[in-house]
């Protein structure tokens, strides 16, 4: 034995940075951030959008379709998770009832897109989307600390390692 054991500090000696985080004024400018986004998008996508896409070529129309419904499934992702972290910072959930909203509500990795299709599309659509995707990054990180915001082991001296030393050294003993 080195003397060293593996420890779990004591919870109240540490932050949990979710249950911190979901309740600061930096989550609720993210919060109004993403479902302000969320609004911009239906806006255009029920209005000016759908006006863009009927001038577009039928292969432009397809690729406004398809580009319009991954942005779509993004800001749901988005506005979701959003919606579960308000609600453990309300007090609604708590954490362990999160958790189980995130097996149902999954932050997908964002796919590529085609540099041909993202540029034959409107501008305001590629604006959504490159902010959404962004947005989208943010959020995966933040859940990633949130999701393993747990107590770290840390090596700590055995108090018996550490009289066995001061005693070897006192006598002058070896190991």
């Amino acid at each position: 034995m080195s003397g060293f054991d593996v420890m779990f500090r004591d919870e109240r000696d540490w932050v949990n940075f979710g249950d911190t985080y979901v309740a600061s004024e930096a989550f609720k400018v993210l919060f109004r951030e993403g479902m302000t986004m969320v609004e911009e998008a239906a806006a255009y996508l029920d209005g000016v959008g759908r006006e863009e896409s009927r001038l577009m070529s039928r292969d432009g129309t397809l690729n406004y379709s398809s580009e319009s419904m991954r942005l779509t499934t993004r800001l749901m992702q988005i506005a979701s998770w959003l919606l579960v972290q308000r609600a453990v910072s309300e007090g609604e959930l708590t954490p362990a009832e999160a958790m189980q909203e995130k097996t149902r509500v999954r932050l997908t990795t964002p796919e590529t897109f085609r540099a041909e299709v993202f540029g034959v599309l409107p501008a305001t659509l590629q604006d959504l989307i490159v902010r959404s995707r962004r947005l989208h990054t943010r959020i995966v990180h933040l859940d990633a600390l949130i999701t393993n915001d747990r107590p770290t082991p840390v090596a700590v001296e055995s108090p018996v390692a550490a009289q066995q030393g001061l005693l070897r050294s006192a006598f002058g003993m070896a190991h």
